[in-house]
Parts: structure tokens; C-alpha cells; sequence
């Protein structure tokens, strides 16, 4: 190990000197998240408040305390079920149903007649704001104090040890607050420090909010009768009851009585200092109290610089700092934060939704075609346990996915692409339809067993996932009189433009199936079984055909390629290995088509790994970093190291910084080609790139 991490990781340090609504600062573990203000902690989330934000004609991003477990269904009394939602469509094999009943753009208020089964599968479940944790600052005359009479505000996060300190004056005394989250357990530890605790014009207060059944799906404060708070003591500290119809959970504070909390609101409550100027809090919230002791404050700060510094000191590291062109040290900045902020947010038992553990977007739940951007990087940085504790739960979802395969008159297992925990698919004109999700758990698996070293359990652990997932896209295909093999709709390709019941072979979609069987195959070989021969025949017949102008079509029949949304025909050779079937000079065309003519407004975060990864693998290095780089609103990455998207719907997105992470893994740690030979492509002109630790990668 040549580079120094420690002086890599500090020197990208987060500083705040001023309340920033659209960076605020997050601690967490990949399980748990807490996202807090100025003042460390969430005492004025009206500044962060979407809402609020859109009547200001301003932008922010919200105070969440979030967790991979926490979810609520709303009540259905009329028993809808997701066969509600099913429409029935035309296919080369037959009629085939979907559940597709919903228009997603229409609020709840429009889903009328058939498409409220829809909204309710769409918005359910929605992710908890399990609780909010501020400080109560008032005056010697009991009045409460303003964001705008705080000064001296100081803010440091400092990823080595994923603790956040902040320090400020209320009313010329000082105040100082540490805050983190336990690595291993979901306990949040805070402390504060301040002669105002003494008199009580310090105190903290928490508050259990409802959640609203909507898209941003934020803290509902409104109905206080809906849900309940009961405290009551237990056997390590105080434990706060809550009920949310038939959602339960608990937050337990370590080591302090039940009267010492004293309840002000519906679901609000106090907590002062007993007369002393320090005041900690270790919470812990968990769907049920374990039995355990809770570590307290000083142990899980421990835990915590144990547990990041292990982080950092595993897997790859990339310096950048011997280079001179300008732009090396904010990539940098973004690499490093990049790693801190999916480490925190993906790194949980579940994959992740596009807004993390910060907040909630599509109700707080996840899109699995989505999951490769959040989390397959943990692999291709060397720390694919990581990556395998979201992965392990495709196991949970493999009958679901099973019985869906079956119901559309497939083989194997069709993994669904909008789900909560559950599995179950969210309703809408275009989720259903994507096809481009599936192959990604032959990537996550065969990622995971080249960051292991070969190691043969890898395998045995994946191989069900393998099969059943090569079965579907196998079966998936359709072999037609020209002896080809080709996908068929009704198909929605992942560049969302094109109608479902028109759109044959999608550029990207049908290398990327062709790879995965491939794969799939070899994990056969590993394993000493013989390879599928029809498995074999499917891969060879999918095929690409070049256009009229010596490009590759985004779809491939009817040949038609829109220039918005997604560029993916440049995933074929990029995201996907190189197998031989992508012509590079027909791809290098199609990349300089893309950057004359797409409209760059309407492309997202993640594109422009892409585009990265595709001129990388094409031999151009240089180009790679431009595009990475490329100046445009949806490749902005705040101060906090989240990729910004859409004002307020969206504030951060990240599929963006897990596609930054892979892109980066490609250029500085390069690839394996199918011979076995390991490509590394040189530095670009200005470019110093240390690198180490970067596992194999196809």
C-alpha cells in the first residue's frame, strides 16, 4: 500500500461556515442515515424543507433519520391486489399482462376508477422519517431562537472517521455538538456541549413524524391521531414505542429513565442536561428492541473511527494529486465523497432507493435496474461484502420473480424493476416494461467472484441467482425466420422514449443479454457442468446491426435513435465487457454522434459515466475524464459530494456517484479481456493517476 488514504481521504474534509439547505451533512453506516443542519443535528428542518423551499423559489434537501427496515403500508380496505393493475398487451407470443394500470404522473387526487389500485401500489410502501433530533434553543425569557441568531457557525464532517462536529454561538455562548452513527449497530450518538444546557436554554428534543403517501413521500406532521408514541422504561434505557398502523418499531435511549423526557407535543419530547453542561444521547432504532446494552456515546465514536478507517484502508484508493491539469483536485473530491456517500447510503440489506437514506423519492422505495449504479462498484473497488449484503436479497424476491417469469409465459425468474422490500412491482406505463435490469445480478455475481479471488464459494453462493436469471433472458428471446434471436416487445428500452409495442432489440438491452448468458455459461464451466447448448444458441443469435450511417441505433427495429434521455446505446460497450460483438469503430462513430447532437438538459446523472465508460474501453482516456467532467446541471456534485439532479424532487441522485465510482474503476484499475490479458489504459496528458487495490473486472 503506497498511498497515503489518510492524507487522501482528510484533505477532502466537508466545511461548512454557513447554513447550506442544499448540502446539508449525513453520518450513517449503509443501514442507518441521519442528515443534519448547520448545528449537527436537524433544529431547524424548515430550512431544508422541500415545500418550503418550492413557495421560496429556492431548492433544498431534506433532514431524514432513515433506515433500510423502515417501512409503512398504507390501510387498503378495498383489498386492492396488483392484479388490479394488470392491462393486457399484444406480443409475438400472445396476449400478455402487465401492471402497468397507473399513470405516474397523476397525484392521488387523479387516480380515479381503475388506476387507484395503481397510485396505491405506486406510493406503497413509503420509507419512515423514523425520528427527528434537534436541539430546543430559547432565550432566558423562554423564547425560541432563530437559524438567523446563531453565529460563528462552524461545520466539519470528516470522512476518515465518520464524525460530524459543528460548534456555533447562541446569544454569545458557545455551543458544540459531535454526532455519528454506530458502524455495526443502528444507534445514533450525540453530544452537546454548552453552558446553555445548564438553565435548560439548551435541550434536545425529539419528534416521531407520519409519512405522506406521495412520490417525495416526506415527515407528515399533520395527523397527530394517526399514529402513536408510547414510552415506557426499559431494560437498557427508555424505549419510545411507536405504531403506524400495522407498522412498529422502536427507539431506545441508552442508559436515561423515563422521566427524564418530558413530552411538550403530540410525539414530541424534551431531554435536558440535569444541571451539567454536557449532554449525550445514544438512540438506537431498530424494528424491535434485541435485548442488547447500547453503546454509549463515547464507544460508538470508537466504533465509528475503527470502523472508517478499516473502510478506507480496504479495497482500492486513487491519488490524484500529482497532476496538473485544474480539474484533477475536484475529481478527487468527488471520488473520495463519492465512496463516504454510498458507503453511508447503498451499503445496506437492501438496495438502495435514487435518494439514499436522505430522503425519499417514488415513495421511498428502490428501482433495481438502478441497483448496478449504487452498488456494483463496491466489488470493483475491492469490498464486495459491501456489495453482497444488498445482492443477498434478491434471494427473498426469487419466488416473486419466479412467479412472474411463469405468469408472462417465461422460464426462470424475471426480477421486477420498482419494488419495496417486498418485491412487489410498482404500477406504471413504463416500469413493467424495462428489460435492461435483468442481467444485473450475473454482473453482481460475477463482479463479487473476481473481487474474491475466484474463490469457489462465490459460485456455489450465486449459482441459483445465475441460472435462474440466465433461464428468463434465454426464454426471453425470441428466435424468428431470419434465424436470429431478438428481443420483443411489448419492451420499454432503458432510454425511456420509445413506445413499448414498437421497440425490437434495443442496442444496449440485447448485448447486454448476449454478455450475461455468455457469463452465465462460464459459471457453468467453473462449476465442471457442461455448458447449455441452447443457452449457446440464443447468445449467437443476438446480434447488432449497424444504421445507414455508420452508427449504432439506440433501437434496432424499426432503426430510430432520439437524442434525450439516456444515451445507453453507448452502455453496449462500456457498462457491458467488450465480447467481441461491438465493431469499436462503429461505436466511436456512434459516441461522436451522441456528443454532436443529444440534448444534454434531459440527461441524468449516471449518463455520463457512461459515456466515460464507453470512450475508456474504446481507447481514449482523455476523453473519458472530459465526459466524466462535462459541465452540465445533472453532473453537478454539491459540497456534500452528492450528485445534484432536479430542484426539490430530486436534490441528490446516487446513481450518479456509483457510476462516477465504476467509471473511475475502469480508467484507473482497467480490465480483463476474455483471454485473460489485463488492460490498463494509460494516463491522459495532465494526469498523474496513483492507483491500488483494484481487484479483476470483466
Amino acid at each position: 500500500m503506497t498511498i497515503d488514504r489518510h492524507a487522501l481521504v482528510r484533505r477532502h474534509r466537508v466545511r461548512h461556515e454557513r447554513p447550506d439547505p442544499l448540502s446539508p451533512l449525513s453520518v450513517g453506516n449503509g443501514e442507518l442515515c441521519f442528515t443534519a443542519d448547520i448545528t449537527g443535528l436537524q433544529t431547524f428542518p424548515e430550512l431544508h424543507d422541500r415545500a418550503t423551499a418550492r413557495a421560496e423559489g429556492r431548492s433544498a434537501m431534506p433532514l431524514g433519520t432513515q433506515s433500510q427496515w423502515g417501512y409503512h403500508w398504507t390501510p387498503n380496505p378495498e383489498r386492492w391486489t396488483l392484479a388490479d393493475t394488470m392491462e393486457t398487451y399484444d406480443s409475438p407470443r400472445g396476449p400478455v399482462q402487465y401492471p402497468t394500470r397507473y399513470d405516474y404522473h397523476k397525484d392521488k387526487a387523479a387516480s380515479v376508477g381503475d388506476e387507484a389500485p395503481g397510485y396505491y401500489f405506486w406510493v406503497n410502501p413509503q420509507r419512515l422519517h423514523l425520528v427527528q433530533v434537534g436541539l430546543a434553543l430559547t432565550t432566558s425569557d423562554g423564547r425560541r431562537v432563530g437559524l438567523d441568531e446563531l453565529t460563528q457557525t462552524e461545520q466539519e464532517l470528516d470522512p476518515w472517521t465518520g464524525i460530524l462536529t459543528s460548534s456555533f454561538r447562541c446569544g454569545g455562548s458557545p455551543v458544540r455538538v459531535t454526532t455519528t452513527v454506530h458502524p455495526e449497530r443502528d444507534v445514533l450518538a450525540v453530544r452537546v456541549e454548552s453552558e446553555l444546557l445548564v438553565d435548560g436554554r439548551a435541550r434536545l428534543q425529539l419528534a416521531f413524524p407520519h409519512v405522506h403517501d406521495t412520490f417525495e413521500a416526506d415527515a407528515d406532521w399533520d395527523r397527530p391521531d394517526d399514529h402513536s408514541t408510547t414510552l415506557r422504561d426499559g431494560e437498557h434505557g427508555t424505549v419510545f414505542d411507536r405504531r403506524l398502523d400495522r407498522t412498529r418499531y422502536v427507539a431506545v435511549a441508552g442508559g436515561l429513565p423515563r422521566d427524564r423526557f418530558v413530552q411538550t407535543a403530540p410525539h414530541t419530547y424534551l431531554l435536558d442536561s440535569a444541571g451539567a453542561d454536557v449532554l449525550e444521547l445514544a438512540l438506537e432504532l431498530a424494528p424491535a428492541e434485541d435485548g442488547r446494552p447500547l453503546p454509549d456515546v463515547a464507544a460508538t465514536e470508537a466504533a465509528s473511527r475503527r470502523g472508517w478507517e478499516a473502510f478506507w484502508l480496504s479495497g482500492a484508493a486513487v491519488d490524484l494529486s500529482g497532476s496538473t491539469d485544474p480539474r484533477a483536485a475536484e475529481l478527487e473530491r468527488r471520488i473520495v465523497l463519492s465512496q463516504y456517500q454510498t458507503a453511508v447510503n447503498c451499503a445496506g440489506s437492501t438496495p438502495s432507493q435514487e435518494s439514499g437514506l436522505v430522503c425519499n423519492s417514488w415513495s421511498g422505495t428502490f428501482h433495481l435496474e438502478m441497483h448496478w449504479w449504487h452498488a456494483a462498484h463496491f466489488a470493483a473497488w475491492g469490498r464486495p461484502e459491501l456489495l453482497e449484503r444488498s445482492f443477498d436479497w434478491y434471494d427473498s424476491v426469487l419466488d416473486v420473480a419466479r412467479e412472474t417469469a411463469r405468469a408472462q409465459g417465461f422460464r426462470g425468474a424475471r426480477w421486477p424493476k420498482h419494488v419495496g422490500p417486498e418485491g412487489i412491482e410498482h404500477p406504471n406505463r413504463i416500469g413493467p416494461l424495462l428489460v435492461w435490469q435483468q442481467p444485473h445480478p450475473i454482473h453482481f455475481a460475477e463482479l463479487i467472484y473476481q473481487a474474491r479471488g475466484e474463490d469457489p464459494a462465490v459460485l456455489a453462493r450465486y449459482d441459483e441467482i445465475v441460472a435462474e436469471t440466465a433461464e428468463f433472458i434465454a426464454s426471453f428471446a425470441l428466435r424468428e425466420d431470419d434465424g436470429r434471436y431478438h428481443l420483443p416487445p411489448p419492451l420499454i428500452p432503458a432510454q425511456e422514449v420509445y413506445g413499448s409495442s414498437d421497440s425490437w432489440d434495443p442496442l444496449f438491452e440485447t448485448a447486454y443479454f448476449r454478455w450475461a448468458l455468455e457469463t452465465a455459461q462460464r459459471w457453468r464451466e467453473r462449476q465442471g457442468l457442461g455448458r447449455r447448448a441452447d443457452w449457446d444458441e440464443v447468445a449467437a443469435g443476438l446480434v447488432l446491426d449497424v444504421s445507414e450511417d455508420g452508427c449504432y441505433d439506440a433501437v434496432q427495429r424499426p432503426p430510430r435513435t432520439e437524442y434525450t434521455d439516456h444515451p445507453s446505446m453507448l452502455a453496449a460497450l462500456g457498462v457491458v465487457p467488450d465480447t467481441g460483438l461491438v465493431d469499436a469503430q462503429v461505436m466511436r462513430a456512434t459516441l461522436d454522434r451522441v456528443l454532436e447532437r443529444w440534448r444534454w438538459p434531459s440527461a441524468w446523472g449516471w449518463d455520463f459515466p457512461v459515456m466515460a465508460m464507453c470512450a475508456t474501453r474504446l481507447g481514449e482516456p482523455g476523453l473519458a475524464l472530459e465526459l466524466l467532467l462535462r459541465p452540465e446541471v445533472k453532473n453537478t456534485y454539491l459540497a456534500n459530494g452528492h450528485n445534484f439532479q432536479v430542484d426539490n424532487r430530486l436534490p441528490l441522485y446516487l446513481p450518479g456517484n456509483g457510476g462516477l465510482l465504476m467509471a473511475v474503476a475502469l480508467l484507473a484499475g482497467g480490465w480483463v479481456r476474455p483471454d485473460g490479458s489485463r488492460v490498463v489504459p494509460p494516463a491522459a496528458e495532465g494526469w498523474v493517476v496513483r492507483a491500488e487495490g483494484f481487484p479483476a473486472r470483466p
